[in-house]
């Protein structure tokens, strides 16, 4: 699995309507609104490379209202969340 976050620039009237249209496509997990030079926060779970590409060059970056991104590539986690599931393994 490729997990990929990416950072948005959206025009300001916009922002909500991009929001959900991001949040209705296949691949994007979560999408936050975020304070800073970005104005979302998509994050993009894929199978593969060809399939992140596909998202942010295809679709993500044809959508209207989006000025700029920027794609980071997740390399492992270090979810707290992912930790204690994994050390709860047998316990009861």
């Amino acid at each position: 699995m490729v997990t990929a976050i990416v950072a948005l620039q959206i025009e300001r009237d916009k922002i909500n309507e991009v929001a959900s249209k991001l949040s209705d496509m296949k691949g994007i997990t979560e999408v936050y609104s975020v304070s800073g030079r970005y104005d979302l926060i998509a994050m993009v779970r894929t199978r593969d490379n060809d399939s992140l590409a596909e998202i942010v060059t295809n679709a993500l970056l044809k959508m209207e209202g989006i000025k700029h991104s920027e794609t980071m590539l997740a390399f492992r986690s270090y979810s707290k969340h992912d930790l204690d599931s994994m050390f709860a393994i047998g316990m009861v």
